[in-house]
């Protein structure tokens, strides 16, 4: 897993710094992600995230994205999270709709946690300086928290 993982890592860079990166243009956008986890003990979710995206061929982009992600307890507060870092590829079927796939690494923020593959589908509208989304992200190796449905609600900007 950690070829495959620092292959998806690698490419990405490629894909970073190839052809004329000046000519590129680049969007970024932060969000917050309310959600509720689809297994285990945990009730509710909470993320979020920054975004870098630039266009790899028409309809197509490259998307790459870290932040952070809780998983919060049915009772309590107590719960369990990890930090994310997954290159991915949004797909626009139209103007706005789109639908992206995510695939990459977290690490857990509670000692012991470790890392974890993590893959993210999900479909959404894209507009000017606003995105919505609904996500399912599932961390393979935090077995016990990992599966969650999440609301994606982003503010995108132009970067310069």
């Amino acid at each position: 897993m950690k070829q495959f993982l620092l292959s998806v890592l690698l490419a990405s860079v490629i894909v970073l710094t190839s052809t004329n990166v000046n000519a590129q243009k680049w969007r970024g956008g932060i969000s917050i992600q309310p959600g509720v986890a689809s297994n285990g003990g945990y009730g509710f979710t909470l993320g979020a995230d920054a975004r870098l995206q630039t266009k790899i061929v028409d309809k197509a982009q490259f998307i790459l994205t870290t932040g952070v992600t809780a998983f919060f307890k049915k009772n309590n507060l107590n719960g369990m999270g990890y930090i994310p870092l997954k290159p991915g590829v949004k797909y626009f079927w139209g103007d706005n709709f789109y639908t992206a796939g995510e695939i990459g690494i977290g690490f857990g923020l509670v000692k012991g946690s470790g890392r974890s593959f993590i893959w993210s589908p999900s479909v959404g509208l894209s507009l000017k300086n606003f995105d919505i989304s609904l996500k399912y992200e599932d961390a393979t190796d935090f077995s016990k928290y990992s599966k969650h449905f999440a609301l994606r609600f982003a503010r995108a900007f132009e970067l310069k």
